[in-house]
């Protein structure tokens, strides 16, 4: 006798009610990562492999909800991905090098740096209490004793940040975890130092930067902003000299007339062109400047005439490299007034004692206090530049509300400080620099525009030394004279051998250690990069370049890179200027920029502005899946309000796919093939999804492959096709051996499609009910590792005659409920007698479905009725009769309705 086969099933009682998915996370996370579920196989060719450049988070302080949202994003794209067939290599590093680490350091332990404090081996502080922190000064420490505390800080951040990307899910390979002040990320950072040095793209000299006064650093055009500020014009008088005429100048910034060393206005303005060539006497400080012409003026501004300051702003360095003028720098590198002396050097004035009387009093003050004073001086009368014209100050500062450059994380305006610093020669390469641009896919296609637009407006070279403490170190010394000043025209480098080097403490080739700041020998390099100069080669600090050939090439250029778009004109900009100095290379092939998250006033989510919502209470309350599920629903490039209705409706997807997964995995019955009409237009229906959601994909939009998807499993297959086929499945109403193994295949292929469709987005509840039967079946242990649903899934299945049988059934079932609803019966209750109307053709069409749709509905008798009047696919209810609840049996007659 032939025993007939049949599907293995599950018993629903010996599993929980509910998915637990706290312990499911835990558990799970633990069995990827003892099963190598998300391992890169360095074996395979480079053409099967997909590489991502992570962005690495900055180790400072907590994760929030954005960056859930975010790198949610990136996983979703891998996972799917990997179930296509492909290779993944998908690190993550930590970016704990920077400002953000020190600020905290320095908070944490209440301590500052100095270069010139010794070294305390095995120097421990604990966290400075709040009223320690009040009352004592910060202790004194050294750079490397500075160094080992941001470590130790940021190693504890680490391995809570990484605690959270694995319970979300993050399908991160962790045997490439890096961090970007480790020995391979200095190294690699110092190589590209040496590599554009020798190819000529660096230099250093002694200019104008940009300054943060409480940063006490440069920083680079890409890391400032605009912001919105109170201020007022000033009206102030200058004097023209040998003449009996005055000009008036509009002024913002009247604290720095001191450092005033011209005036200019546009050549072809008539009020001022028969000024050109001669000279202005400043009020207060009497100094002889320039008038010269200039197309940079704008002559709707102010009085159309304005002083040239050393400096105000980018245009003032312009104006004084042209003009070739005086350096009158009275702003120091904590933005106080410097102290000065008027008649010598180049501090030139006509009546040098009342210039320096006048100045005395404002140094030491910060700029807003050096305003305040001046304006009071040109108050009076014997501070005019010409005596007898009345105050220099023309009538009352006007208010004006103006746009002031800031360092995006300082809180005073910038300074333009002259000071040396090594800089990235960019600003001669935008035409190449747009063409690279262009060879990579954006995705959404519209943000290439921002980085467009960042391109064509770049105003200088790329800044990239620090005057701060924990970072890469230049790998650079400077050779000193014999009264022991340093020619910075003749640095000397680090060999590539050696990297990486802290020049504060190794010796450069040639010298010994006891040579070190002496006359004739050689002194460091004390400046650290911009942090985005190491940030900007992710793509090189995974592939190994320049330390291991072939496996950069098996990973640059990467396949992806994801971020935020806030970042596109430092990140993405320097990442793609780097590979294309380095290499000419673009670094990555496709770009996918996500957007912001926004609290309810719509302003965006940031550690910076307090206005955070941390995950890990949102990940007990609703699950990881369920948060995915909200990181997931949003398109790329959108910014997106953090809305916590969002994930309820992520949580009560998770508990469906729990209770259907539970009940089709429970049926049984003997194994045939998917032959009913309606079980095929189900797969036909799927088939659809399972197309879109590729497309979708291949373009990074996985919020409509979201959508569809979990549309379908609502709509059609849990709210539809389950209702109609469960009595099938369960061998009622009269249904054959063939007809009910024809449902439990087609229930149980179309959750297992459904499943893969879910599981780049909800990776736990989707693995937890694959390893239920999915696994033995199909010899992968994990979803994860299961192919990406494709034509192959249904490719056992003959086409339906009519794909459009489940919509039908679907309307009949749907009409018939609702007329249960009217008449106040649940859609439980039993029909004693069901008439339903159509055309002769939808008639026709539902008949090999009627059957499902009767036990379905609880029909018994029933009656088709031929309705020409109505329109194809339309189905009416003509009459219905349902019995009465078993709790009011012979109370009354049964509920009637009669077409």
């Amino acid at each position: 006798m032939t025993t007939k086969k049949t599907f293995r099933s599950i018993d629903p009682a010996t599993l929980p009610k509910h998915f637990d998915s706290p312990v499911a996370e835990l558990r799970l996370a633990d069995v990827w990562e003892a099963d190598g579920t998300y391992r890169y196989d360095p074996s395979r060719p480079r053409e099967e492999t997909f590489v991502v450049d992570t962005p690495p988070p900055t180790a400072s302080g907590s994760l929030h909800i954005g960056h859930v949202f975010s790198y949610t994003h990136t996983d979703v794209v891998v996972r799917q991905r990997r179930m296509r067939g492909f290779n993944i290599f998908y690190p993550l590093g930590w970016d704990d090098n920077g400002l953000p680490t020190e600020r905290r350091v320095q908070n944490y332990f209440h301590v500052r740096t100095d270069v010139r404090t010794p070294y305390e081996r095995g120097l421990t502080l604990p966290q400075a209490a709040p009223e320690t922190m009040k009352k004592e000064p910060p202790r004194i420490v050294s750079r490397p004793n500075f160094i080992e505390l941001c470590h130790k800080v940021t190693r504890e951040d680490e391995q809570v940040f990484k605690a959270l990307f694995r319970r979300v899910g993050l399908s991160v390979d962790w045997r490439h975890e890096y961090a970007t002040i480790d020995d391979h990320c200095r190294r690699t950072a110092q190589l590209s130092f040496l590599d554009l040095h020798e190819k000529g793209h660096l230099y250093s000299v002694f200019a104008p930067t940009m300054w943060d006064v409480d940063f006490q650093t440069a920083v680079a055009q890409a890391e400032v902003e605009d912001r919105p500020q109170s201020g007022a014009f000033h009206d102030i008088a200058f004097a023209v000299e040998g003449t009996g005429e005055e000009l008036v100048i509009a002024t913002t910034r009247p604290e720095l007339l001191a450092a005033c060393v011209g005036v200019t206005a546009h050549p072809e303005d008539p009020r001022y062109q028969h000024l050109f060539g001669k000279t202005a006497l400043t009020p207060i400080f009497r100094a002889p400047v320039p008038i010269f012409p200039s197309p940079l003026v704008d002559r709707e501004k102010g009085t159309g005439i304005l002083m040239v300051c050393t400096f105000g702003d980018a245009t003032d360095v312009i104006w004084w490299r042209e003009q070739k003028l005086p350096l009158r720098q009275m702003l120091g590198k904590n933005g106080r007034v410097l102290p000065v002396t008027f008649g010598e050097g180049a501090w030139e004035s006509r009546d040098p004692a009342a210039a320096n009387a006048a100045y005395a009093p404002l140094q030491g003050k910060g700029a807003k206090q050096a305003r305040a004073a001046v304006v009071e001086l040109l108050r009076r009368d014997e501070h005019a530049a010409a005596p007898g014209r009345g105050p220099a100050l023309r009538g009352e500062p006007r208010p004006i509300e103006r746009a002031v450059k800031f360092y995006e994380r300082g809180d005073q305006p910038l300074e333009f400080v002259p000071t040396r610093q090594w800089f990235v020669r960019l600003a001669d390469k935008k035409a190449e620099l747009l063409e690279f641009g262009e060879k990579i896919k954006w995705h959404p296609d519209y943000m290439r525009l921002r980085f467009r637009n960042w391109t064509e407006g770049l105003q200088g070279d790329w800044c990239i030394s620090r005057q701060r403490y924990f970072g890469v170190q230049f790998p650079v010394w400077y050779p000193l004279d014999a009264e022991g000043k340093p020619d910075h025209s003749r640095p000397l480098l680090a060999t590539r051998e050696v990297l990486p080097v802290d020049p504060t403490v190794d010796v450069p080739p040639g010298y010994e250690a006891s040579q070190r700041d002496q006359p004739g020998g050689f002194t460091a390099e004390t400046d650290v990069f911009d942090t985005w100069f190491t940030s900007s080669l992710t793509p090189q600090i995974s592939s190994h370049w320049g330390d291991d050939p072939a496996r950069h090439a098996r990973l640059f250029p990467a396949d992806l890179r994801p971020q935020a778009h806030d970042i596109i004109r430092t990140w993405a900009f320097y990442t793609i200027a780097k590979a294309m100095l380095h290499e000419s290379s673009v670094p990555w092939h496709h770009i996918a920029i996500s957007g912001w998250i926004l609290d309810p006033d719509r302003k965006k989510m940031s550690k910076s502005k307090g206005n955070v919502v941390t995950p890990m209470h949102l990940l007990d309350t609703y699950s990881s899946d369920a948060v995915r599920y909200w990181s997931a629903s949003a398109r790329l490039g959108t910014d997106t309000a953090f809305d916590e209705k969002v994930l309820k409706i992520g949580k009560r997807l998770v508990t469906k796919i729990w209770n259907a997964s539970k009940y089709v995995l429970s049926q049984s019955a003997e194994v045939h093939p998917i032959s009913e009409e309606l079980d095929r237009a189900l797969l036909h229906k799927l088939s659809a999804v399972v197309e879109h959601a590729t497309r979708s994909f291949d373009e990074h939009e996985f919020a409509a492959a979201l959508e569809r998807t979990e549309d379908f499993f609502w709509r059609w297959f849990t709210d539809a096709y389950l209702e109609l086929a469960k009595a099938r499945a369960r061998g009622e109403g009269g249904a054959g051996e063939a007809a009910r193994g024809s449902a439990v295949a087609a229930l149980r292929l179309g959750l297992s499609v459904l499943l893969r469709l879910f599981a780049p987005v909800l990776p736990y509840i989707t693995d937890e009910v694959w390893r239920w039967v999915y696994a033995e079946e199909t010899g992968e242990a994990s979803i994860h590792r299961a192919k990406w649903p494709s034509a192959a899934d249904f490719a056992a299945v003959a086409a339906p005659s009519d794909p459009g049988l489940l919509d039908l059934a679907a309307a009949a079932m749907a009409a018939v409920n609702k007329r249960k609803s009217e008449l106040g019966a649940s859609v439980g209750r039993v029909v004693s007698d069901l008439a339903l109307g159509a055309n002769a053709a939808t008639l026709a069409r539902l008949k090999p479905a009627l059957g499902d749709v009767l036990t379905a509905v609880r029909a018994g008798a029933h009656e088709l009725v031929e309705r020409p009047e109505l329109a194809d696919g339309e189905v009416v209810v003509v009459r219905c009769e349902v019995e009465a609840a078993a709790a009011a049996a012979g109370a009354g007659d049964a509920a009637a309705s009669e077409a």
